[in-house]
């Protein structure tokens, strides 16, 4: 594994999350990705993936957006893009690099592509039930960065949580069946 690059990756990545630009707050990293890191390695043992093409996608998943407030809507795409662009400047291996940018462009659940690898499977896997278990980051985008009032707020959760729930692979599901019911009960 090139851990010289996860740390580069990651410290570009953290300091782009202190940002003043970034919408979410510093709680986008300590609240989603870094969970995402813990899941998802545990999730590429369990598929035979590439743990370093996982580590690296989900460290780059949602930097687009985090950067520009207006690229949040397709940040997948843009992330993808801007993750060539990272990983070239470090030339790290060009197959390495279009693995890595398929998982960026089919990790949401809004947009629910197919998932034609183990790595895509185990970054939007970490992605929805980084969701699922740091469900107060959640509640802080609702109410803080999107200021919707405690009906929208709750309405817009649910939606999350069923598009990440339906987002997930069977063996995710399995695994959080539990919280999901949870959270479902809850809300």
């Amino acid at each position: 594994m090139n851990d010289l690059i996860i740390s580069k990756i990651a410290t570009l990545v953290e300091e782009a999350c202190k940002s003043d630009n970034n919408n979410f707050g510093y709680g986008i990293w300590s609240h989603h990705i870094k969970p995402m890191l813990i899941i998802g390695q545990e999730l590429a043992i369990e598929y035979n993936a590439d743990t370093e093409i996982v580590i690296i996608a989900i460290l780059l998943h949602d930097l687009a957006g985090i950067k520009d407030e207006k690229k949040r809507k397709e940040h997948h795409i843009y992330g993808a893009d801007e993750a060539d662009t990272i990983l070239r400047s470090y030339n790290y291996p060009d197959k390495k690099i279009e693995i890595i940018k398929k998982c960026i462009m089919n990790h949401r659940g809004s947009v629910n592509n197919p998932k034609g690898t183990p790595e895509e499977i185990c970054v939007a896997d970490a992605d929805a039930m980084a969701h699922i278990t740091e469900i107060g980051s959640l509640f802080y985008v609702v109410y803080k960065e999107m200021n919707m009032d405690i009906d929208q707020g709750i309405n817009w959760i649910k939606d999350k949580i069923k598009r990440d729930w339906n987002k997930m692979s069977e063996k995710g599901q399995i695994k959080l069946k539990d919280k999901y019911d949870q959270i479902q009960n809850i809300l």
